[in-house]
């Protein structure tokens, strides 16, 4: 097989043994160690077509990755395309869109919109583009102009039959559907298009507090952030320092003015430990909040959707803010996210308020059926005042993936699905079954 990819292919192959394959075959979060046959580097969208080729005509298992932070499932003795050397970005000022390819990071998308004052919705500067915009994608300018996945406005993909297809709402408008929040279910997307926006000046930070003030402050947040205006992105996060313990932190990013209505809460939350909010560009903001990037991790996520956080649901967080956690973040969605556009991509649960993710990361000390046991253990504290659903960005665990979606939107993809990839090539991740499908764990 690895002789015949190379034959196949522009990009680089790497097989067991190969002087790269154990730097090429690692996602970056370490929670999963696969060994895949061969790893591809696809310089373009024909090397994704002759990998996909390749992977079904020897039957073997099939996956992508640009970065990795989202990798969840091994692919094993399969096929491992990675895109990371499809970074372009061509931004078009005057219409204020960006093209970009499926391996590029944010911060490259950063970079090249801020000469022109624009900027997209994005995640951390070192994440994805494309399985963050997939995935729904929620950033700090989303409470103004909705998730990522929203802007989205094309993109050209390899199918699972392996032929390449222009995608848009005028051209296979369910499959444009589907990606714009299902994930990379569908088919392999090779480059994005979609929407900048113009920003200036922000406002943003985050500043430390006593831990002993959490309560109070979280008590206040569920009924101030009902209030916020679009303008203004936060959230309440309890986290654990080295050489602190745990702290409470608030996080905020406010565009265009409106960074007043910050005053009540921080009052509340008492002095200050530390941190600061300022005045900066959008570039700047964002590498302050992503800082420089992290080195690759082990980490486990568990997130709920909360429609009010209760007296109740206060007294479970502070109480999980110990054993192997990192952090626990209770954020505020709304705003535009919660005001789709007629037609919007499958992301789930726009009208629920709040979320609370719990956070560890496994620092080679902490054993991983502990730091299992614990988010465990956080789910079932919180599942009382919890609604059910899911957001799949923050999803870890595959078994959940059809609580990001409402049952309409979910059985709709899986129609999506039948037609597109019935064979469920693409299933490596938080797969959707297609519907012709009995058994979804077996599809």
């Amino acid at each position: 097989m690895n002789d015949n990819l190379r034959e196949r292919v522009e990009g680089a192959v790497h097989a067991p043994g190969d002087e790269r394959y154990e730097v090429e075959r690692l996602p970056w979060n370490r929670l999963v160690d696969h060994r895949p046959a061969v790893v591809v580097e696809a310089a373009g969208p024909g090397d994704v077509r002759a990998a996909l080729l390749t992977a079904r005509e020897r039957d073997v298992p099939f996956a992508v990755q640009s970065t990795g932070h989202g990798t969840l499932v091994p692919a094993d003795g399969g096929v491992l395309v990675k895109t990371t050397p499809m970074a372009s970005v061509r931004v078009d000022p005057e219409r204020r869109t960006a093209r970009v390819g499926a391996g590029a990071i944010w911060s490259d998308v950063i970079a090249a919109a801020a000469p022109y004052g624009l900027a997209p919705v994005s995640g951390t500067p070192a994440i994805g583009v494309a399985g963050y915009t997939l995935g729904g994608g929620t950033g700090w300018l989303s409470r103004l102009h909705g998730y990522a996945a929203d802007n989205l406005i094309g993109a050209e993909v390899v199918t699972a039959e392996g032929h390449s297809v222009t995608v848009s709402a005028d051209e296979h408008p369910e499959l444009f559907w589907a990606l714009r929040g299902g994930g990379g279910n569908f088919a392999v997307v090779t480059s994005l298009e979609f929407r900048l926006h113009p920003v200036d000046r922000v406002y943003a930070g985050m500043a430390l507090f006593p831990f002993e003030r959490a309560a109070d402050t979280l008590a206040r947040y569920r009924e101030w952030a009902l209030t916020e205006p679009d303008e203004l992105n936060t959230s309440v996060i309890l986290m654990r320092m080295p050489g602190r313990g745990w702290v409470l932190a608030v996080r905020a990013f406010c565009v265009d003015g409106g960074e007043h209505a910050l005053e009540s809460l921080l009052e509340v939350a008492g002095p200050s430990l530390g941190g600061e909010f300022a005045t900066m560009s959008f570039a700047e903001a964002a590498t302050a909040f992503g800082g420089p990037p992290p080195p690759p991790m082990a980490v486990l996520q568990h997130i709920d959707l909360l429609e009010q956080v209760s007296d109740e649901a206060i007294d479970t967080i502070l109480k999980s803010a110990d054993g192997t956690l990192t952090a626990i973040e209770v954020r505020h969605w709304g705003g535009a996210m919660a005001r789709p556009e007629p037609g919007a991509g499958p992301v789930g649960h726009r009208q629920v308020p709040f979320s609370v993710i719990a956070t560890s990361v496994l620092d080679g000390s902490d054993e991983r059926e502990q730091v299992e046991g614990d988010q465990r253990e956080v789910a079932r504290a919180l599942r009382p005042h919890a609604m059910g659903g899911t957001f799949l960005n923050f999803l870890y665990d595959p078994s959940r993936t059809a609580t990001a979606y409402t049952a309409a939107d979910h059985a709709r993809l899986a129609e999506v699905k039948r037609e597109w990839d019935p064979g469920n090539v693409l299933g490596r991740s938080h797969n959707i079954a297609p519907a012709s499908c009995i058994d979804p764990q077996g599809c």
